[in-house]
């Protein structure tokens, strides 16, 4: 049996590579939440702490985090030697587009660097529409942890931050949910369960990321960066990259059911590291 492996999720919407090989990709607004906490962290910036019914509908999650889900879009020039998606050759500019959790109300977001790799430009929709769309800077990036950290200037926006659990607790077999992009469908909402734990993935620079989650959520790009969450609408991953042997018609992976996570508790540590307290 031919083995499949994971690789980086590109959220990219680059096409040209051919078919079996492994690429990267990877409202009405009904509320089921209970409580928010407001707490202030350093540089007097808000970060709301969501807490919801343990256990809601797919309907009331996607309800309650959609608003705290946004469109990235990043166009960049490749880094010299650097990571090639699917082994393409590099042309001198591409534009990736991928997913975003809004971490906090003073315009912090999170996302995966490989949707942000050597950018020049980005650019952040909340609600995939023109209106709402604002200019963002990049805080911080990790290729050994394929995580990145925006803002944008949050003036005159009512921004919703996700609540960032803990993935210690995280059981095969939970309900999983993941809300992103894909293909530029803003907010889309896949369903699944948690299919194993304590996987390890490759980031961009090579480097081994461990206690990733393994799930059947479908995943596709434009997923990149966005959350996978629990069956409380807390985050408890950040959707990084899908496992697959086949390929579209535009010659990129789409979902084969084996979707991998970056742990919450490892992106907590890396917000930390860069001060930004959730």
């Amino acid at each position: 049996m031919r083995r499949q492996q994971a690789v980086p999720l590109l959220a990219s919407l680059i096409g040209g590579v051919s078919a079996a090989i492994f690429v990267l990709i990877a409202h009405p607004f009904n509320s089921n939440t209970q409580t928010r906490l407001i707490t202030t962290a350093s540089g007097g910036r808000a970060y709301a702490s969501v807490t919801s019914n343990p256990s809601s509908t797919a309907t009331a999650i996607y309800a309650t985090d959609a608003p705290g889900v946004v469109s990235i879009r990043a166009t960049s020039s490749p880094r010299t030697g650097g990571f090639a998606p699917g082994g393409e050759e590099q042309s001198p500019t591409r534009t990736a587009t991928g997913s975003g959790i809004v971490l906090s109300a003073g315009g912090e977001i999170l996302t995966n660097e490989h949707v942000v790799d050597g950018a020049r430009s980005i650019t952040v929709s909340l609600d995939g529409s023109s209106s709402k769309r604002r200019t963002a800077t990049l805080v911080g990036e990790s290729r050994s942890l394929d995580l990145a950290v925006l803002r944008i200037d949050s003036t005159g926006l009512k921004l919703h931050p996700l609540h960032l659990a803990g993935s210690s607790t995280v059981q095969v077999g939970d309900p999983a949910f993941a809300i992103g992009n894909p293909y530029g469908l803003n907010w889309t909402l896949t369903t699944g369960v948690i299919s194993a734990l304590n996987r390890q993935i490759k980031a961009p620079d090579g480097t081994a990321i461990a206690h990733t989650i393994q799930t059947d959520a479908a995943l596709n790009p434009g997923n990149s960066g966005g959350p996978l969450l629990d069956a409380s609408g807390a985050v408890i991953g950040v959707n990084s990259q899908i496992a697959s042997a086949t390929t579209s018609v535009a010659g990129e992976a789409g979902s084969s059911g084996v979707g991998f996570a970056i742990s919450s508790d490892v992106v907590r540590r890396y917000l930390q590291s860069l001060g930004v307290n959730v």
